[in-house]
Order: structure tokens, then sequence, then C-alpha cells
């Protein structure tokens, strides 16, 4: 879809080319941009189209367009401020995700961008300087909900709107009253006491005075009495007074239907959903219940998703849903990590974005013109911890363990398991870091045994340990930059892993001897290097890689490869790590592209393998994600533009940054174990990793379906310098 630029409103000129909000507001059938310093103030009276662009470190920018409708606005704005979403989208390239709000049931997301809260104001927006009209102050009563986010909603000022499971505000010309019910939580408390900040500062232009109410507090200091006088005396709250906010409905089945080019809707699947019933060139609604999808095809038309936007509300309307249903539209190739999840078989696997193949493409034809084009230098990823501590490392073999010999430390099996204990220096005392560290061909018995072990080890430590789970091939910088010279070898030691080769009639490929062996050796420094044994099933010559240096160990011979593509610090890894296999080893070193023949029969002849750069791939922002445990499942949403704030002390909160993971744990949470709290990580349900890890998480879960990616567990207060790195605006 595309939109000659004459199409384009000019009020949009320049939209989306730096980072941050960008807001318009529909005034007298017309586009205006609202300056800065009203950002955040909203007319009941007006249509506004709201953009948020953030600017990644890699890939393209990312965009989200709101059109929020006050509940005063004309027909036609509401008409009008869905075209220019649409329109914007075109403008940007078709690349931006689209939300309907509407006033006082606005997304999440929407309300994460005006912290503390949006309180929309009575009457229409006026590019021009306005002054509130009337001399009287107007008295209203507000109630707060949300955790992370808040919910403001103006309610009749009576004292039957009261209850005791919510914060409310009473706003009034001298004094603003911020009263908490019994049942509210500390959070939503400590919003309220934001909010009411926030109307000081903005209503009163600081000038008032802020009293708090608390609950079942009867009359005995003048704030208390002030307040009850207001609604006329005290008088007790009925205890059964429903909330003003009422709870979501189990979802319903979820279906899709195919929206023809006259607005109609052709339902097409439901419940069991595959990716292939979505084709380029049409337009979907996907009914979610409480939510639903509008899904635009790339070739679709820009008339064809008028028609879906207008089939969509109408649907709505027709169906009699709640006003609260959100409405989100997606352009493809931009589906959200929610609306993936409804899929079966959404693909896992990422495909390059547009943003990087078209750098590499640049570079090669300046290459091609005989340009010199050097890459820029990757970032240098420093430790967040101090390194230099002390190692403790156990081989597990069922319910044995084995403390291994410093020398041995750094040489693990790939078929084994082991425990790794770091202990390093803290501000005023010694912090321990423990690892499970689970070889990629080790068995589940082992696995668990592991987990088990690690938490007897770490109950027994002083303090508040951290516990991490890596599995072997998906190690992180961190786990490297703390073993240092590290080995892994293939094969096992242990029992279970013995036995699972017998009972398999599989060929027992422990490294020892004189046997074939190919190392991979990689690396950034000599206290940051490791030699990875490779299968022997891929013991040929496609193994290799331009980018690396490589031992090949054979009955007869020791080789060292060197790809053209390796650095001179890749050399000098390369003969410290042929040292530490085997101190006794005289190796012959070749080059790539001088291989004699020997070399290549030892890896089953010549063949193709990359020649070129290895690239780190496309990095996505890291999600913050809430969970909400019971007894037999859990529940979780995601906090949008988070901050420190958002780090509550009565919540368990996961940090996805999707190759690895985070599970911060709060002092007033209900997980009482840190094993819990892995478990809550290993089974990787919360929505950024539906479509990888579609598992379903009942009683104590099940470790066959943990995700391979590293995870650590962090009790509130523990030090995680990653984890306040993940964003700029954590305190």
């Amino acid at each position: 879809m595309s939109l000659l630029s004459k199409d384009i409103d000019s009020a949009f000129e320049g939209a989306g080319s730096k980072a941050g909000l960008e807001i318009w507001c529909i005034e007298n059938l017309r586009l205006v941009r609202v300056p800065k310093s009203s950002h955040g103030k909203f007319y009941a009276g007006n249509a506004y189209v709201v953009l948020n662009t953030i600017l990644r470190k890699n890939g393209p920018p990312q965009h989200d367009v709101h059109y929020w409708l006050g509940n005063d606005t004309k027909e036609v704005d509401l008409a009008m401020a869905s075209d220019k979403a649409l329109e914007l989208d075109a403008s940007l390239g078709s690349c931006t995700v689209q939300y309907k709000e509407l006033q006082g049931l606005e997304t999440e997301k929407f309300l994460s961008y005006f912290k503390p809260c949006i309180i929309p104001l009575e009457g229409a927006y006026s590019s021009q300087e306005a002054h509130l009209n009337g001399d009287t102050y107007k008295v209203s009563l507000l109630t707060c909900k949300g955790d992370h986010v808040v919910h403001i909603k103006e309610v009749p000022f009576s004292r039957s709107s009261l209850n005791h499971d919510n914060v409310f505000i009473l706003d009034t010309a001298s004094k603003v009253f911020l009263f908490s019910g019994c049942n509210s939580t500390i959070q939503e408390r400590a919003k309220g006491l934001e909010v009411v900040q926030y109307i000081k500062e903005n209503k009163h232009g600081g000038k008032c005075e802020v009293a708090t109410v608390e609950d079942g507090k009867f009359v005995g200091d003048s704030d208390v009495g002030e307040f009850w006088s207001l609604f006329g005396g005290f008088a007790p709250i009925p205890r059964d007074s429903p909330s003003s906010f009422q709870k979501q409905s189990d979802t319903p089945s979820v279906k899709l239907s195919w929206i023809t080019i006259q607005g109609k809707l052709c339902q097409t699947g439901t419940d069991s959903l595959h990716k292939k019933m979505l084709e380029t060139d049409k337009c979907y609604l996907l009914d979610c219940g409480a939510e639903v999808f509008v899904w635009m095809g790339r070739h679709s038309s820009i008339s064809e998703r008028k028609i879906s936007i207008s089939a969509a509300e109408g649907f709505l309307r027709d169906q009699n849903r709640s006003t609260g249903t959100h409405l989100t539209f997606l352009t493809e190739g931009l589906e959200s990590s929610i609306f993936r999840s409804y899929f079966d078989d959404w693909p896992q696997k990422v495909e390059p974005k547009l943003y990087e193949e078209g750098r590499g493409k640049v570079a090669a034809i300046f290459k091609q013109q005989g340009y010199d084009v050097k890459e820029l230098p990757e970032e240098d990823c420093e430790p967040f911890i101090n390194c230099r501590g002390t190692l403790k490392v156990w081989r597990v073999n069922g319910d044995e363990l084995s403390l291994l010999p410093v020398p041995e430390q750094t040489k693990l099996f790939s078929g084994d398991c082991y425990i790794v204990q770091f202990t390093y220096a803290g501000n005023d005392r010694d912090e321990n870091l423990f690892f499970a560290w689970l070889g990629c061909s080790s068995v589940m018995e082992d696995r668990k045994a592991t987990i088990s072990h690690m938490n007897a080890i770490a109950d027994s430590t002083k303090g508040d340990p951290v516990l991490a789970q890596v599995v072997g091939d998906n190690e992180p910088v961190q786990f490297f930059s703390i073993i240092q010279k590290l080995i892994i070898f293939k094969g096992g030691m242990s029992k279970g892993y013995k036995k699972f080769i017998a009972e398999n009639g599989l060929t027992d490929e422990t490294y020892g001897g004189n046997k074939t062996a190919l190392f991979r050796v990689q690396g950034t420094s000599p206290h940051n290097m490791q030699a990875i044994q490779l299968d022997p099933l891929l013991q040929v010559s496609s193994s290799l890689n331009s980018s690396y240096g490589y031992i090949l160990q054979t009955e007869t011979f020791i080789f060292t490869w060197i790809g053209n593509l390796s650095s001179t610090q890749d050399h000098d890894i390369l003969d410290r790590m042929l040292e530490l296999i085997d101190p006794t080893w005289q190796p012959t070193s070749v080059r790539e592209g001088s291989e004699p023949d020997i070399f290549w029969n030892a890896l089953g002849g010549k063949a193709e393998y990359p020649r070129e750069k290895e690239m780190k791939g496309y990095t996505e922002d890291p999600h913050l994600f809430v969970v909400n445990v019971s007894e037999d499942e859990f529940k979780v949403k995601e906090i949008y533009n988070f901050s420190q704030d958002d780090l509550t002390t009565e919540d368990v909160l996961v940090l996805d940054c999707h190759r690895e993971i985070y599970v911060w744990i709060g002092c007033h949470s209900n997980i009482i174990s840190k094993q819990q709290a892995l478990t809550l990580g290993l089974i990787g349900g919360f929505p950024s990793k539906l479509e990888r890890t579609p598992w379903q998480f009942k009683g104590s879960g099940n470790l066959e379906n943990g995700p391979n990616m590293y995870m650590l567990v962090y009790l509130e207060g523990e030090k995680c310098q990653k984890f306040r790195r993940s964003r700029e605006n954590y305190g």
C-alpha cells in the first residue's frame, strides 16, 4: 500500500524522524500539531492522533500510532481520526501498529506515555491561547486503578461512589484529598499520591493543600472531618459495594474472519489457527473477546484497509461489545507477540529485517566500486559484576556431587551437568552467583538433580545468592567472563548419560585418547576465550567459518586452521587454547586457502563453508512483564515504557531480553522460593515467548519445557547491573 506525497497531510511532514511523542488534534476539520507543552492534555470534545517513535540501537524505528476519541467528539471527527491514522501509517511506509483509544478506556501502552496519568478536560481544544471559563471551581471525585499505569475515571460526587477496593481523589478548589480503600494495594496508593501531586501542580498551580484519608478512619482530625463533611457527614461504606472497574471474564474462543472488499466478514477459522490462513493481499479480523485485531496484508490497498477499519468498528457495534474492547490494526510483518500467540504454528525463525539487509547490500555495492568499506567496531560488552572472584565447580552424577579440582574447573562435557558457584566482593559483603550449567546433550534426570542440588547449596549460603540456569551452546557473555578459559568437550561422564547411550544403541562420543576431534576457538581476550568441540557428525569442512580459528586433532597429527577473516587477537587466543587443551601438542599451522590434502581428508573432503564475516543478529528491545501467580496457573501482563518505579515490592517481574531472562522477586510477593521463581522462567509462558515456547503452566511446571536461554533469579535488593541497564530510564 502506498500514497502519493500530495495525498499526505502537510501536518505530518517530518513525522517519525525523531524519537518520542508527536500529537495532532483535529480542530475545525483540519489537523493541527499540538505543542509539547500541551502533551497529556486531552479535551473530551476532540479527536487526536498520537505517534510514538522509538529509535532502536539496530534495526528500523518502531512506530506506534494511536487515535484517541473524546466522549464528546463529533461523528465527523471520529471518522477523520481513523483516516488520518491510516494516512500517517502510509507516510511512514506502512510500518506502524495502530490502536483505537476511547476516553476512559485507553490501553496501558497509551497511558504509559503520560506519567502519572491523563485527566481529560471538558470542552474543545483550541490552537490559540485559551483560559478556563467560569469563576467557580468544579469539585470532582476521581477513582484511580492500576499498579503500573493509572486509569482515571470521574464518578458521581456521592458517598455511594466510594468503595473499599479502590483509591479515590476528591479535588476541591482549596484542597485535594486522597482516600485509600482498605483493600487497595500499597502500589495503588502510591500511584494515587502521584496523581494528587499532578493535580496540584497542573490544575492548582501548586497552590493547594493535600490531605490523605484512610478507609475506616473515623472523624478524628480536621482533614478527615472536612473530607466527610463534603459528603454530608460520615457514614459506613457498604462491604458489597461494587468496584468501578469490572473484572474481565474468561477469554472466549478465538475467531478469524476474512474482510471482503464489501466490508463483510467471512469466518475462516476458530481456536486452531495457522499463519498460512493469512493471505498477503487480504485483510482479516481476529476476534479475541476483550481485544480485536485487524490484520492487513502488505499487498492490500488503502481502500481495502479503510473498509476493514469500518468493518471492524461496525462488527463491535453489531455485537454489542463492551466499549472497553480494544481495537488494534497490524500490518503484515509487524505482528505483536500477543497476536502471534493465537496461531499454532507461527514461524519461530525471525526473518532478516529489511534495514539489516539494506545495510549489507549498500556495503557490497561500495566494495564492488573499489571503496574501502570498514565496519564499525562492535561495542565492548563489559562485565556486569566483578569477575575477580573465586570459583567452585561441581559435576552432577545423579544424587552425587563431585567438586572438581582447580585445573579441571574449566573443562566441561556436553553430556554432563555442573553447578558453578562464583563468589566475588560486593560493596559491603561477599556476593554469590550460582549457575546450573546444563550440557546440551545431558539427560533430564541430571538436569533436574542439578537444579535441586543448586538450590540446596544456595540455601546453605549466607546472604541472598543469585541463581541462574544456562544451557550449553547458549551461554551468555557474563558466564564466559566468569569462567574466562573454557573448554567444552563432547560426551559425558555421568551414569545417567552412559545409561542413555547404552539403552539407545548410540556411539559413546566422549572425548579422550586419540579420537578425531574438531574444536572451534572463539573469544575476545585472554580472559574470555573458549574452545568448543563440534559434533562428530558435523566434522566436515562445512563446519569451518572464515571468522574463526580451529584446532583439528587426529590420531597422527594436530592442525591449527586460521580463517581469513580472523584477527591477530584470534590467532593469539588460538595458541593459548591449544596449550590449555594439551601443552604437549606440536601443531601444524595452516591458513585458509593453503590447506594440504591430508587436512581435507580428515574432514571428509573439501566442501563449501561460510566465508562472510559473522554479524550479530537483529536484537529486539527488552520487555518487562508482571506475573500474578495462583495455585494452579498464572497470568502475565506487559508493562510498557518501564522504569525503576515499576519494580513493586508486591510483584514478581520477568525482564525478557530475548536471549536472557531475569526473574525479579518483590520482597512482599507470594513467591516463597527461588526454585518457584526459576520454574516461572523455565516455562517461558509470558507473551513475548509464546510464539517460541507455547507451553501451558500448571502446578509446579515441567522442566522439560524450559527454553534454551540464560535465566537469572533476583530477590528485591540484590545487585543486578544488567537488569538496571536494560532501559536508560532505569534510575
